[in-house]
């Protein structure tokens, strides 16, 4: 499970900083100079609107990600603790402590 969301998460990461990069700043950006293709399927409005839009889901999938990731991974500490506790109960199972003896 870990794999497959640190793949979706690492592709998603790309995504976003594709998406960052094409966004344009005022003015410029790798957009001003691709814009003419942009503007000619979706319009010049309509595609800074798109990339905006991808840019916030982009980040919410990868908080989202983050914190599924996060959560799928128990910590190392616990289960060292818990395998030891399990080897000792099988390699010395707990026997009944004898009463002292009555006087």
């Amino acid at each position: 499970m870990f794999t497959i969301l640190l793949i979706i998460t690492i592709l998603t990461s790309c995504l976003l900083g594709i998406a960052v990069l094409v966004q344009n700043p005022k003015g410029g950006g790798i957009q001003a100079s691709l814009g003419t293709v942009s503007n000619q399927i979706l319009g010049a409005s309509r595609a800074t609107n798109f990339i905006e839009k991808l840019t916030w889901y982009l980040a919410g999938a990868l908080v989202v990600l983050s914190i599924a990731m996060t959560a799928s991974v128990s910590s190392p500490e616990v289960n060292q603790a818990e395998q030891i506790n399990n080897e000792l109960q099988l390699v010395a199972p707990q026997e009944e402590v004898p009463a002292p003896p009555a006087s």
